[in-house]
């Protein structure tokens, strides 16, 4: 099977088709600008057509034994591991990724579906007293109905894995929407997974299209209970705006512009981890990621150690073809974000920083770039970077740590580094974001903790019982086992 000719289509009710739009998405590799597929778009015509199968197939499988839904989350979770290789090379030509960031996602992915086998489980029913006398409270957790998915290019596979295999496992079903620039790893692999699982047709529906085209329907149309997004600040505030005016639930993961801080107390051996760390928590995917450390706070006691080590190992990393396994940064996903990129760092020397090390531009190819020196009123300092490029920024003790560290409009992740465990918690805690790494890097998830962010970083929480609670809903159903009084 190709994947690039035989998944790029949309998937509706079960059938693959083409969209009946008038243009094309077009799907190219972002190393060597191979076109991999062109999509004709859906319109809002299949947006309802979708939405409509889905709230169809969604009653019986409401209905279906929990084991059973389980079932076909085990299926999906053999058929990549059989499937591995194929889709870690479909990672490589789609987005540019590294042969070892496809292999993190695939296997993270891995993780994420056993889980989702569990979660098919999970929800629990309570009795509850009443001020009634012979009156029963039950309360049930039930599928919300249908849920929008609408995924991010960066982590596709496992970003939609991570919300559509739960939602699917608590007996609800799905219509995605896949980025642009990842149709198939993020949106037609995922559907021939789940069929080939045997999910029953229209439990899952894929639509290849744009906002240029279908404008609000995704989110407005009035089958979808729950609007799950991962993408940018900027357009979570309208997908949140739409869908809250449509009294719509949401589940917003969005920007990030975290901090690792490397705090006084670190020896020789600590600095070195911490360096590790950073470079690691910037430079994963091209720094392509919401968690990514933006920002490096160094206290000024350990600044000079930390940044000599910290400089040398970014200049050490090797920009390149993303094939090859001698390459740890490959490109990032457009022109379009190679060209923002480059006048982002123009900018930020222009206004004053200084490039510790200056990458150059070639096509999509954007090598490491450390700036430090920046004003404390640049507005790089408070923004989301993503790419390649990182501000290294000293401080003076801990409460301008975290100041500094607080001092944006975004709260998702974070780490701090510390010789003492409990100094690194106490800090943690004063740190406004919705995760926080101890001696770690920024960039973290895991099945069964709740994964989500605090101020423009977005609303919700997914993983575990967090999922749970966002793909379901409580039901009270009373039972007057006796009389009732009543007043008229």
């Amino acid at each position: 099977m190709s994947y690039f000719t035989d998944l790029a289509h949309q998937y509706i009710d079960g059938e693959w088709r083409a969209g009946s739009g008038s243009w094309d998405i077009i799907d190219f590799n972002p190393y060597n600008g191979e076109k991999l597929a062109a999509i004709t778009v859906a319109t809002a015509l299949e947006v309802d057509q979708a939405y409509r199968a889905a709230e169809r197939a969604q009653r019986a499988w409401a209905e279906t034994n929990p084991y059973a839904r389980r079932r076909v989350i085990d299926r999906v979770l053999r058929l990549v591991e059989e499937r591995e290789d194929d889709i870690v090379e479909a990672i490589i030509d789609e987005l540019g990724g590294t042969r070892l960031k496809a292999e993190y996602e695939v296997g993270a992915a891995r993780d994420f579906l056993r889980e989702a086998g569990h979660l098919a489980l999970r929800p629990e029913g309570r009795i509850l007293p009443s001020l009634v006398d012979g009156k029963e409270n039950r309360v049930y957790r039930l599928p919300v109905g249908v849920i929008g998915v609408i995924s991010p290019f960066n982590y596709p596979f496992l970003v939609t894995i991570k919300a559509v295999a739960p939602a699917l496992a608590l007996g609800n079903a799905v219509v995605l929407k896949p980025n642009q620039n990842a149709p198939v790893v993020g949106g037609g692999l995922i559907a021939k997974l789940f069929e080939d699982a045997e999910l029953p047709a229209g439990l899952l529906n894929v639509l290849i299209t744009d906002s240029a085209e279908i404008g609000d329907t995704l989110i407005a149309h009035p089958v979808p209970k729950v609007i799950s997004f991962s993408g940018s600040d900027r357009v979570g505030s309208h997908v949140g705006a739409v869908a809250g005016a449509h009294f719509k639930r949401t589940i917003l993961e969005l920007s990030g512009n975290s901090a690792l801080v490397v705090l006084d107390d670190l020896d020789e051996a600590g600095i070195d981890y911490a360096v590790d760390a950073a470079v690691a928590s910037r430079f994963v995917f091209q720094g392509q990621v919401c968690m990514a450390a933006n920002r490096i706070l160094v206290d000024r006691c350990v600044e000079r150690e930390f940044t000599e080590k910290f400089v040398a190992k970014v200049a050490a990393l090797r920009t390149g073809d993303p094939r090859d396994p001698e390459t740890h940064i490959g490109p990032v996903i457009n022109t379009f974000q190679a060209d923002a990129l480059t006048a982002l760092v123009d900018q930020a020397l222009a206004d004053g920083a200084t490039a510790l090390l200056r990458g150059r531009t070639r096509g999509n190819l954007v090598e490491p770039t450390v700036l430090a020196g920046l004003p404390d009123d640049s507005p790089l300092m408070r923004q989301e970077i993503f790419g390649p490029v990182v501000l290294l920024v000293p401080f003076d003790g801990e409460e301008e740590a975290v100041r500094l560290a607080n001092d944006t409009p975004y709260g998702l992740s974070g780490a701090v580094h510390t010789s003492n465990v409990e100094r690194g918690v106490r800090f943690a805690k004063r740190i406004v974001t919705g995760m926080m790494h101890v001696n770690d890097s920024t960039i973290q998830d895991d099945p069964l903790v709740p994964f989500g962010g605090e101020k423009c970083s977005g609303i919700g929480r997914l993983n575990g019982d967090a999922t749970v609670e966002a793909f379901t809903t409580q039901k009270w159903i009373s039972v007057q086992h006796s009389r009732t009084g009543f007043p008229f």
